[in-house]
């Protein structure tokens, strides 16, 4: 018996469906991207998420985004006057939220790299107790602990070397070893002690 003609509208019309979906992508504002997909990785099979972050770490090597930032561009003088107070410029929200969708994405090691630029801009500055720029460096002190820790998983996948492990975190050490070291010179507290304390319990 022959089978029964497949007609125009049993078809799947995959092609319509995809055109609305990047229709969605196009117009939907960064709030709902959000939550659409979270809600979307909350709902499905844990492979979903490893697909989706499989996709961020190829979108992040091809746009670059592991460059490690220029010395010298994350903190100035602010004011007027060439002794004025020591901020961030506004280059650095812009590294940080780099470096946060790299080890987000499971690129820790590349983030670490991001991250090691930032301590050694910050060995060059000073700051008050309970100022803002002193919160601001706790922030990052969590975020490189972040770092360290998803620099650790990826290590773990087996998507990096040991030697690739080893050399960037021998340079973060060296560049916070540094940094604590200007610091006690001109009598500040240490901003990241818990860097320090993650990288120093790697042992590779």
């Amino acid at each position: 018996m022959p089978a029964p003609e497949e007609t125009q509208s049993s078809r799947p019309v995959l092609g319509h469906v995809n055109l609305m979906v990047d229709t969605l992508i196009a117009n939907a504002n960064l709030n709902d991207l959000q939550a659409i997909v979270r809600a979307t990785l909350a709902t499905s099979p844990p492979s979903t998420a490893s697909t989706f972050t499989a996709a961020a770490r190829r979108h992040l090597a091809r746009a670059n985004a592991t460059a490690t930032p220029r010395p010298g561009t994350l903190f100035s003088r602010q004011g007027a006057q060439a002794d004025g107070p020591w901020g961030p410029t506004t280059e650095l929200p812009t590294v940080l939220a780099r470096s946060r969708m790299l080890y987000g994405a499971g690129m820790g090691v590349a983030a670490i790299a991001v991250l090691t630029g930032l301590v050694q801009d910050a060995a060059a500055i000073r700051w008050v107790e309970d100022s803002p720029l002193e919160d601001l460096l706790a922030t990052i002190d969590a975020d490189i602990t972040q770092a360290i820790q998803s620099a650790k998983e990826e290590y773990d996948a087996g998507r990096i070397s040991v030697e690739t492990a080893k050399e960037v975190c021998d340079t973060l050490r060296a560049a916070l070893l540094d940094n604590r070291e200007k610091v006690r010179g001109w009598g500040g507290d240490f901003p990241f002690e818990r860097a320090l304390s993650g990288v120093e319990l790697w042992k590779l």
